[in-house]
C-alpha cells in the first residue's frame, strides 16, 4: 500500500512537471533554464518522501543527464546540482548507477573532458565523491568508469578538482577494495603528477589518496610513490610532511604485504622523528611504537628469548635518549643490512636537505641496532668518512653523533681494527682527516673501562710519524688534537701510561700549526695532560724531556728545511723553559750534528733563531743549572765560528745573519765566560769584521753591537794591538748608508776608547789617536745635528787621553766647518781639562 500511496504521489509531482519536462527540449535558453530551475523546486526542493523522490528520479534522470551537455552554464549547473541532491535524498541511489556513471564517464573520463567550467567540474566531482559514499560497492560494476573520470580529474587544471578527486580517489578504494586493486596502478602516474602541485593542501590530498591506492593496490607500485613521498618529506608545509608521516604509518600497520616493504617504509617514518615541527616528531613516534608493537604480537614465538632483557639497558648506554621498544629495535635490525646502501646514497645526494635528513636518519637506525651495528662497521664507517667531507656542518655533525653510538654499542677491539687501520693509510688524499674526525667521536661514545685496555695502542698510532707528522692542513691538525683531547677527557688519569705519546703528538701539532688558535688549543691541552697527572707542565717535560730529545736525536742526521722535527725541537726547548738546562748532554750534540755548516742552510738559520731566544734568556733557559758556560766555548768555536764565514749567495748570507744575532745573544745573555771569551777572540774579531762589511744592514747592525758586546765584556783585557785593530773598522761603519749602524757604530767607538787603560801609551800610539780623532772631526760636522751631539760625546770621553793632540786638530778643522759651534764646545771642554791633563 505505501509503494503504491507513493507512486500515486509521484505520477501527481511528474504530471505537474510535465510541462517543464517538455520545456528542456526548447531552442531558448532562458526556458530550459527556466525549466530545471522549476523542476528542481518542486521535486528536492519540496521536502518530499524520500520512497516518492525515489520515484520521481527514476522517471527524471534520463531528461536530466541530457541537460548535463546543455550549451548554457548555468542550466549545467542546477542539472548537476538536482541530481546531486536527490542522489543524496533517494533510498535506493545505486538504481541510478546504469545510466549516470556512463554519462559521468563520457562528459569527464574521457581524454578530453568535455566540461569546460571548473566549477562545474568540481560539483560534478562532489556529485561522484558522493554517489560513491552511498553506493558503495554497488559501484564495482562501474570501476572503468570510476577510473577512467579520477585519471582525468586528479590532473584537471583547477586545484579543487584535484583535492575532490583525490578525496573521491581514498573513498572509492575502501569501498570497492576487492575489486579497486585490478585498477589501482593506473591511479599512481596522475597521482605523482598532483603531489608535487604549487597548493599544499592538494598535495596533501594527493598524498593521502596515494596512501589509499597502494593500500587498497597490489602493492606492485610502492616503489614508483616511495622515492616521491621521501621528497615530501622536505615539503615547506608541516602539513604535508605530517600527512606523509601518517600515510607511511598506516602502511606499516596496515599493508597487507607490508613485511616485503619494511626495508622501504622504516626511512620514511623515521625521518619524521626528526621533523623540526614537535606535533610531526609526536605523531611519527607513536606510529613507530605502534608499529614495533604489532610486529612483537605477530613474531612473539622468534622473540620469547629476547623478552626477558625487555628492561634491561645495555651498559653505558646514552643518557640523553629512551630506548626503542623491542619490536622497534628487531623492526631496525632486522632491515639494516637493505638500510644501510641507502643511506650510503643518500647521503652524498646533490640536495642539501636530503643529505641533512639521511644524516639524521643514520643516528636514529643507529640508536635502534645498539650492538648489531658492530655487523655492518665497515660499510658504515666507508658511509661516515664520505659523508664528514660534506660541506654543511649540519650534515657532519649529525654523522659524529652516529658515529659516537657506535663507541657506544661496538666493542673498542672491534672498531679500533678497522679505524686505526684506516687511520694510518686514509683513503682519501683529498680529505685526509676523515678517519681522525670519525675516530674522536666513537672514541666518545666509548667509555673508560672498555677504553683504558686500547689506550696503548691508539696512543701509539696517533704518534706514528705517518700520522701525526704527514700532514700540515689545520683541518688535519685539529682532529689529530680532538683525539688526543677525547682520550684525556675519557680516560684522564689513566692517561699516564701514554703520556709521551700524547705529549708527542701536541708538541707536533703546536710544531706544524700555521693557525694561532689551534696552536693555542694543543698547549691547553699540555696542560690538562699534566693536570690529569698532577703535575704541572714544566714537570711533565722534565718527565719525559730524556725521551723527548732522544726522539728527535735519532733522525736529526736527515733533518731539512722540511722536517718537522725541528719545529718540533723549537716547541720542546720554548716550553720547557729551565728543564732544559737539565739536559744539555743529550741537547748539544744535537745541535752541534744539525748546525754543522754543509747541512741545510734554512734549517740552521730556524735553530740559530731559536737558539738566539733561548740565550737572551740563558738564566733560565740553557743555563738555569749553570752548566752550559761548561758548553759555551765549544759552542762558539765549532758552531758559531764555522757559520760566519763568508760565503758567496744571498742564502749563505742570511745564515750568516742568524748566527751573528746567537752570537749577540750569547754575548748578552751573560752565558759565556770573560776568559773563554778571551781566548777566542783573536779567531772571533775577524769574522765579525768581515760581517760589518756585509750587504745585508742587518748583519752590519748585528756586527756592531757584537763588537760593542765584546768590548764590554772584554776589552780592558784586550792587548793593545788587537784593540787597534778595531777602531778602523767602526770608523768605515760611521759612513754606512744606515742611521742606526752609524749610531751603534758611534757607541762602539765610545766603548773601545771606554776599553784603553793606563798602559795604553798615548805618545806609542798617537798615530792611532790621531787617525780615530780626525775621523771623528769630519763627522762633527755632520748634517745631522743628533750625530754631531753623539760625535761630541764621544771626542769629550776621548779627550783625556791625548788632550793636546785633539786640541791641534780641532784647531785645524774648526774654520773648515759649516759651523763652529760643536768645535767650539770640544775645544772649551779640553781647555777644562786639568792643567797636568793638557802638559802630559
Amino acid at each position: 500500500m505505501a509503494a503504491t500511496g507513493d507512486e500515486h504521489a509521484a505520477s501527481e509531482i511528474l504530471r505537474g512537471i510535465s510541462r517543464h519536462l517538455n520545456c528542456l527540449n526548447e531552442d531558448n535558453r532562458a526556458t530550459r533554464k527556466r525549466a530545471l530551475e522549476s523542476i528542481k523546486q518542486q521535486t528536492v526542493n519540496k521536502g518530499l518522501p524520500r520512497g516518492v523522490l525515489q520515484e520521481v528520479f527514476s522517471s527524471l534522470l534520463k531528461p536530466l543527464l541530457k541537460c548535463l551537455s546543455d550549451p548554457m552554464e548555468k542550466c549545467r549547473e542546477t542539472t548537476i546540482a538536482t541530481i546531486t541532491e536527490f542522489i543524496r535524498c533517494v533510498p535506493k541511489p545505486e538504481e541510478s548507477l546504469p545510466y549516470l556513471m556512463p554519462c559521468l564517464a563520457q562528459r569527464f573520463g574521457d581524454k578530453e573532458i568535455l566540461e569546460p567550467s571548473e566549477e562545474l567540474r568540481l560539483s560534478a566531482v562532489e556529485m561522484l565523491t558522493l554517489t560513491v559514499d552511498v553506493c558503495g560497492t554497488h559501484l564495482t560494476h562501474y570501476l572503468n568508469e570510476t577510473i577512467n573520470i579520477l585519471l582525468r580529474t586528479i590532473v584537471d587544471p583547477f586545484p579543487d578538482v584535484r583535492k575532490e578527486s583525490c578525496k573521491c580517489t581514498v573513498s572509492f578504494a575502501r569501498s570497492v577494495p576487492e575489486h579497486f586493486h585490478m585498477q589501482a596502478e593506473s591511479l599512481v602516474k596522475p597521482l605523482m603528477q598532483t603531489i608535487t602541485h604549487q597548493h599544499s593542501r592538494v598535495r596533501v590530498s594527493a598524498i593521502e589518496a596515494t596512501g589509499a591506492v597502494i593500500q587498497h593496490g597490489s602493492g606492485k607500485n610502492l616503489d614508483d610513490v616511495v622515492s616521491h613521498l621521501a621528497q615530501r618529506l622536505f615539503d615547506d608545509s608541516p602539513q604535508v610532511r605530517k600527512a606523509v608521516t601518517a600515510v607511511v604509518g598506516d602502511w606499516l600497520l596496515n599493508m597487507r604485504d607490508r613485511y616485503s616493504y619494511f626495508h622501504k617504509l622504516i626511512p620514511l617514518l623515521l625521518s619524521s622523528v626528526s621533523d623540526m615541527i614537535p606535533e610531526i616528531r609526536v605523531l611519527a613516534a607513536d606510529l613507530w611504537r605502534q608499529a614495533g608493537l604489532q610486529w612483537e604480537k605477530e613474531n612473539e614465538d622468534d622473540i620469547k628469548d629476547k623478552m626477558d632483557f625487555l628492561f634491561t639497558l645495555p651498559p653505558h648506554y646514552p643518557h640523553e635518549v629512551q630506548r626503542p621498544g623491542l619490536g622497534c629495535r628487531e623492526l631496525v635490525v632486522r632491515n639494516l643490512g637493505r638500510l644501510v646502501p641507502a643511506i650510503a646514497h643518500d647521503v652524498t645526494d646533490w640536495l642539501v636537505p636530503t643529505r641533512v635528513r639521511t644524516s639524521q636518519l643514520l643516528s636514529v637506525l643507529l640508536l635502534h641496532a645498539e650492538d648489531h651495528t658492530t655487523q655492518h662497521l665497515q660499510h658504515l664507517l666507508a658511509v661516515l668518512y664520505r659523508a664528514c667531507t660534506d660541506t654543511e656542518k649540519d650534515v657532519v655533525n649529525n654523522c659524529l653523533a652516529a658515529a659516537k653510538l657506535i663507541g657506544t654499542f661496538v666493542p673498542p677491539p672491534v672498531f679500533l681494527k678497522l679505524m686505526l687501520e684506516h687511520v694510518t693509510a686514509p683513503s682519501s688524499s683529498s680529505y685526509p682527516w676523515t678517519p681522525l674526525m670519525v675516530l674522536a667521536a666513537v672514541l666518545r661514545g666509548g667509555s673508560k673501562q672498555l677504553l683504558k685496555p686500547h689506550l696503548q695502542l691508539v696512543a701509539d698510532t696517533l704518534v706514528q710519524p705517518e700520522v701525526c707528522q704527514e700532514y700540515q692542513q689545520v683541518m688535519y691538525l685539529e682532529q689529530l688534537l680532538a683525539c688526543v683531547d677525547v682520550l684525556l677527557h675519557q680516560c684522564e688519569s689513566d692517561c699516564g701510561s701514554v703520556s709521551l705519546q700524547l705529549l708527542q703528538v701536541l708538541v707536533t701539532i703546536q710544531s706544524l700549526s700555521t693557525d694561532p688558535q689551534l696552536s693555542t688549543k694543543a698547549l691547553e691541552s699540555v696542560r690538562f695532560l699534566s693536570t690529569v697527572q698532577g703535575l704541572d707542565p714544566i714537570e711533565l717535560y722534565r718527565q719525559h724531556m730524556g725521551q723527548l730529545l732522544d726522539w728527535l736525536s735519532a733522525s736529526v742526521s736527515t733533518w731539512s728545511s722540511y722536517s718537522p722535527q725541528r719545529l718540533q725541537l723549537h716547541v720542546i726547548v720554548m716550553q720547557s723553559g729551565p728543564v732544559i738546562g737539565e739536559f744539555l748532554n743529550q741537547l748539544m750534540p744535537l745541535l752541534y750534528n744539525c748546525l754543522q755548516p754543509n747541512r741545510d742552510t734554512e734549517m740552521r738559520m730556524s735553530v740559530f733563531t731559536m737558539l738566539a731566544k733561548l740565550l737572551l734568556d740563558a738564566k733560565n733557559t740553557l743555563d738555569s743549572q749553570g752548566h752550559f758556560c761548561d758548553e759555551s766555548e765549544r759552542f762558539l768555536s765549532d758552531v758559531l765560528l764555522p757559520n760566519l764565514v763568508w760565503h758567496a749567495g744571498r742564502t749563505a748570507a742570511a745564515v750568516r745573519t742568524s748566527a751573528l744575532s746567537c752570537l749577540l745573544a750569547l754575548l748578552h745573555g751573560g752565558a759565556i765566560t770573560h776568559g773563554q771569551l778571551l781566548c777566542l777572540e783573536e779567531r772571533l774579531s775577524p769574522l765579525v769584521f768581515s760581517a760589518l762589511e756585509e750587504d745585508s744592514q742587518m748583519s752590519r747592525l748585528l756586527a756592531c753591537r757584537s763588537l760593542s758586546a765584546t768590548l764590554k765584556l772584554i776589552g780592558t783585557s784586550l792587548h793593545h794591538e788587537a784593540l787597534n785593530k778595531i777602531y778602523p773598522e767602526l770608523l768605515k761603519r760611521l759612513d754606512d748608508s744606515s742611521e742606526e749602524v752609524r749610531s751603534v757604530a758611534m757607541q762602539a767607538v765610545g766603548l773601545w776608547l771606554s776599553s784603553l787603560t793606563k798602559d795604553y801609551n798615548p805618545e806609542l800610539y798617537a798615530p792611532h789617536l790621531q787617525l780615530l780623532f780626525q775621523q771623528l772631526l769630519l763627522h762633527l760636522d755632520d748634517p745631522d745635528s743628533s750625530v754631531q751631539d753623539q760625535v761630541l760625546e764621544v771626542l769629550k770621553k776621548g779627550s783625556s787621553l791625548h788632550p793636546s793632540l785633539l786640541q791641534r786638530e780641532a784647531e785645524a778643522v774648526r774654520d773648515k766647518q759649516r759651523s763652529p759651534l760643536h768645535c767650539d764646545l770640544l775645544l772649551q771642554h779640553v781647555s777644562s781639562l786639568p792643567t797636568e791633563t793638557l802638559q802630559h
